[in-house]
């Protein structure tokens, strides 16, 4: 056990159920007694945490796929930091963890539940992004829920993010046809062509999608992997070929309406061009997790994959690092930073 621990800590509360757009009023930082861990459990200095688009629907209180978040409690997302004191085998003083409570400084957390991970391999805030939950959804949704191929044309939307940058050079890396991305600013669009390598990428808000992606794939698209559903997805069902597959794994065009989104029009074209659209939670993936690291450490040495990060400096910011992301003002993965 380590001596001199903390005896207090921030964490970020939902205080309101959001209704629409979350708004300050809805969250609240407050103050928590930190104490030793008991057994089997280890105390850990949060050093980053995630803010992700899902994190919107755990603010409703509705049944879904995962628990709501509950009122006045903190909430949770994956976190990355230093065990400050252990209880349990196999986890020392000094080792870094990841694990699943974000959003507060100090976290008491069950050793089954914390990950080490080597800061030698990757700056640690890589294990929240490129090489953690989003690289994971990435990898697994593009080879194993979209099937990918060598030759495959390959459309991501949402391409900028935190997944979306990262399919589209994957899919580059294993060999596709072409690669066509979409983005909410032409500075995105810019980087999407200069740095991860995609082919052709456009800015959705410029005109229909449905016309900037034919222009951008003239013979069409196999895989969709989709990030934003609504007119995107439409405008992929018409440039799928045959036997096209999307792997549809956000929809964040909706998650903050408060009234039903226009569904694709043209479902019926999934009968005749025999699509598979097919919905992904990166937790069915968990197996391909040791392959995965390995792979995507290699591309990472070897300067392959490149990644970016929007970091957001203190605790305190993090509702607006969450409000941020959710208005596209992110590139790459949204960090919050408390180091």
């Amino acid at each position: 056990m380590s001596a001199a621990l903390p005896t207090s800590g921030r964490e970020w509360h939902l205080v309101a159920r959001p209704h629409g757009w979350p708004k300050a009023e809805d969250f609240a930082l407050r103050e928590a007694p930190v104490a030793a861990p008991a057994e089997g459990r280890v105390l850990v200095r949060n050093l980053h945490f995630s803010v992700d688009p899902y994190m919107r629907g755990r603010m409703n209180d509705v049944k879904s796929y995962t628990p709501p978040f509950k009122l006045d409690h903190p909430m949770e997302g994956g976190a990355v930091g230093e065990v400050i004191a252990s209880n349990a085998e196999g986890i020392a003083v000094g080792d870094h963890v990841l694990h699943g409570l974000g959003w507060r400084e100090y976290a008491d957390v069950p050793a089954q539940h914390a990950v080490k991970v080597d800061p030698d391999l990757a700056p640690l805030s890589a294990y929240l992004g490129v090489l953690g939950m989003t690289g994971l959804t990435a990898y697994a949704g593009l080879f194993e829920v979209a099937s990918f191929k060598e030759g495959d044309a390959v459309f991501v939307s949402g391409a900028a993010g935190a997944v979306g940058s990262q399919v589209g050079q994957m899919a580059k890396l294993k060999g596709a046809s072409r690669v066509i991305g979409s983005a909410g600013s032409d500075e995105k669009v810019k980087l999407l062509v200069e740095e991860y390598g995609f082919d052709a990428a456009f800015n959705y808000k410029n005109g229909p999608v449905a016309e900037q992606l034919r222009a951008a794939a003239p013979d069409g698209i196999d895989v969709y992997f989709d990030n934003v559903g609504g007119e995107h997805l439409e405008a992929a069902i018409s440039s799928l070929h045959v036997h096209g597959r999307a792997t549809i794994c956000g929809m964040i065009a909706q998650y903050n309406a408060t009234e039903p989104t226009p569904a694709p029009r043209n479902l019926a074209l999934v009968i005749g061009k025999r699509l598979r659209l097919q919905g992904m939670l990166v937790g069915d993936h968990a197996a391909l997790q040791p392959q995965f690291v390995q792979e995507v450490a290699g591309w990472l040495a070897s300067g392959e994959l490149k990644y970016r990060e929007t970091v957001v400096e203190g605790i305190e910011n993090g509702f607006d690092a969450f409000l941020g992301l959710m208005r596209g003002e992110n590139t790459g993965k949204m960090i919050v930073s408390l180091v």
